[in-house]
């Protein structure tokens, strides 16, 4: 069952097209990967879905409604959230009281019920040093917490951006094991990657993008073998 739709999107920054006519779409408990070369619109493809950024031109529909000019903190509400590249958490608050505040906000919790929420999400994600300031955690404690802060919505579609840059690979086989997780449990998960053995592991079908336009998708076994994604951005690998 199709659960999020683009429909020819577009979107310009003055003369530069950063993500030019785009249609593809996401099917519900599924992980898509997304990936391509630096510049290619993966990450404004994820702020038009998730309403940071407003299309210039297209569609996008969510479970069948059209939710192009919804702003962000509506989408979030509606079941769409995202991890950021640049993990941002709440410097002055502890890992825990940073998941607390998501949920008051996000869910509209009361505050007991937070607490609770956080605690939950906590232990879904081994994350045994949630009363440390983030300045005291590792990058993969890092990791974790913002993809915390992303799921404590409980949301419906989640789109990670680039969450294995920096970790070493028992990390990366462990933040493997836990998207995974979250798709048994019912999430849809669109995975944005460079690094393809975890896209290769991981997805159920890909699309490629090259200077804001699909270049091919499919099954990775199937995309990697492609003339174009070669040339444009597995080529590129060491």
């Amino acid at each position: 069952m199709e659960l999020l739709r683009v429909e020819g999107v577009t979107k310009s920054f003055g003369g530069l097209v950063a993500v030019n006519n785009i249609t593809f779409e996401v099917r519900a408990n599924e992980i898509l990967g997304i990936i391509g070369p630096n510049g290619a619109g993966k990450t404004t493809l994820t702020s038009l879905v998730a309403g940071t950024l407003q299309p210039s031109s297209g569609k996008i529909f969510f479970d069948g409604k059209d939710i192009t000019e919804v702003p962000a903190h509506t989408k979030a509400k509606l079941g769409i959230s995202r991890t950021f590249q640049t993990v941002r958490p709440l410097r002055d608050f502890t890992a825990l009281e940073n998941l607390v505040v998501g949920a008051l906000f996000a869910k509209g919790e009361k505050l007991g019920k937070a607490v609770e929420s956080a605690k939950e999400i906590c232990e879904f994600l081994n994350f045994g040093r949630k009363d440390l300031y983030p300045d005291k955690l590792t990058v993969f404690e890092l990791k974790k917490l913002e993809i915390a802060r992303a799921v404590v919505s409980n949301p419906r579609i989640l789109f990670l951006d680039e969450v294995m840059a920096g970790l070493n690979h028992e990390e990366m086989k462990e933040m493997i094991k836990i998207v995974k997780i979250m798709r048994d449990r019912g999430m849809t998960i669109c995975v944005i990657e460079h690094v393809m053995s975890v896209i290769s592991e991981l997805t159920d079908r890909v699309i490629v993008l090259d200077r804001g336009e699909i270049i091919a998708q499919g099954p990775y076994q199937v995309v990697s073998q492609n003339k174009r994604v070669i040339t444009a951005y597995l080529g590129e690998e060491d």
